[in-house]
């Protein structure tokens, strides 16, 4: 061992008061997190994808001057723990039990910040407390305001426990989608860290945790609940491990997709029960102009072992995929409610990119649509980037209901190159496929309302 968790062993943390001291003791309870995967690589994913350490100190967020009473602003007192904990050499920042109002919560470098059984943390209606960062809204980056939850350029770093984190106050100011301000700025050339939306007269949303050009993070066993936007949004970041969170599936807010890698290496999400008002997982890198500028693929992706409640993709590519996707694998993925596609793939002329190397293995559910989705001309936009897609491949799935299997169309000067689908059954509405500019379709023991299906 090299002072990491063994993953096999991932650590489900509690923590335990002791009464002598306003330091707090932890306990590690070790439990299994991710199965043996039916992919080689995929398993070299998970094994190389590292985990944070951190020094077994504590730092009592009370002690800093947090009061879980529901009304104290506690933006300074966390801020000052995490300050310390990062100067002593890290550890782990303990919220007990209670109500925390707060801002914007920015970790450093060393630091887990965790979140004993009954915290609540409110972020606050004041956008005061969320200070200006850089960011991405809707794959261009901008300078915005703060995720409630943000790291930016750290190292070793850590979201963690049993306790809920509350968007709903930030409604006040967290709203806004205005994308096409930031268009205007990308074609004029005008540079990231000027393209500054507060005071604009413009208002985009701002995401939930938000970990931005920063390596080995985990964020586990949280609740996050009444969303505004994008849940958990790690971007630019290497060695990111997602494991028993718990998304939002509420309706009241749009485009609350649980979980949106963009431009990261070495993802794995495992044992979350990820609800959405939209995506479960959507895979992004970027949008066109400002996508290219920054060419950063969103890569060696492993998600498993989950429960999703998002009304769109199980697994979504896109429509962001301006730097490219590749080497995608979701394992074990139980669909529940309305969910449209299991694998959903978007893209256009505009956008470019390519998602490639894209593998479903034991995906079962409800489909409202196809079981598989694959688009080049989303939204009808059109550029002269053409995207890249296939192969993709998927076995031992299922659907109890679905419109169809297959819903795929490459374009006549690029075709999908390669869809390969096997030992799977599937209860459809009509065995009639759309299937267009498709190389490689092969079935191999696949059934359709019980009956084989033919390439």
């Amino acid at each position: 061992m090299d002072g990491r968790i063994n993953r096999r062993l991932l650590m489900k943390a509690t923590v335990v008061a002791t009464i002598a001291t306003p330091v707090l003791t932890r306990t590690a309870l070790a439990a299994a997190a991710v199965p043996e995967l039916p992919w080689p690589a995929a398993n070299e994913i998970v094994r190389n994808t590292k985990l944070p350490s951190f020094p077994d100190k504590n730092f009592d967020a009370t002690a800093y001057g947090a009061k879980g009473d529901n009304k104290t602003d506690n933006t300074e007192a966390f801020k000052k723990a995490i300050a310390a904990c990062n100067a002593a050499g890290g550890g782990h920042v303990i919220v007990p039990s209670g109500t925390y109002v707060t801002g914007a919560i920015h970790l450093l470098s060393n630091v887990d910040f965790h979140l004993e059984d009954g915290a609540l943390v409110k972020f606050s209606g004041d956008a005061s407390k969320f200070p200006t960062v850089l960011t991405r809204y809707e794959g261009i980056e901008c300078m915005n305001r703060s995720p409630m939850v943000y790291a930016y350029k750290q190292t070793n770093i850590a979201l963690t426990g049993k306790g809920t984190l509350d968007a709903g106050a930030t409604g006040s100011w967290n709203k806004g989608s205005d994308r096409a301000y930031l268009e205007s700025l990308v074609a004029k050339g005008t540079p990231p860290e000027k393209r500054v939306v507060p005071g604009s007269g413009k208002n985009m949303r701002s995401t939930f945790v938000e970990p931005y050009d920063c390596d080995t993070v985990l964020i586990q066993g949280v609740t996050l609940k009444n969303p505004k936007f994008w849940q958990i949004h790690p971007t630019l970041c290497k060695n990111v491990t997602v494991d028993d969170v718990h998304t939002d599936p509420s309706t009241a807010s749009s485009n609350t997709d649980a979980c949106d890698p963009e431009s990261c290496d070495h993802v794995v999400i495992s044992n979350s029960d990820l609800g959405a008002h939209d995506d479960n997982v959507a895979i992004k890198s970027g949008r066109d102009e400002d996508g290219r500028r920054i060419n950063v693929p969103c890569q060696n992706i492993v998600v498993v072992n989950c429960r999703m409640n998002g009304n769109w993709g199980a697994i979504t590519c896109g429509s962001e995929q301006t730097g490219g996707i590749r080497n995608v694998y979701g394992y074990k993925l139980n669909c529940v409610g309305a969910t449209k596609f299991a694998l959903y793939v978007k893209s256009n002329t505009k956008r470019g990119g390519f998602s490639q190397n894209i593998n479903l293995d034991s995906v079962s559910g409800v489909f409202e649509r196809s079981f598989v989705y694959v688009t080049t001309t989303y939204n009808s936009q059109t550029g002269s980037y053409v995207p890249k897609f296939g192969p993709f491949s998927l076995s031992n799935c299922s659907s109890t209901k679905a419109s169809k299997v297959l819903d795929v169309s490459g374009l006549s000067q690029e075709h999908v190159k390669g869809l390969e689908l096997k030992d799977s059954k599937f209860t459809v509405s009509s065995t009639t496929n759309t299937v267009k500019n498709v190389d490689g379709l092969k079935f191999t023991n696949v059934t359709a309302n019980g009956k084989p299906m033919n390439g």
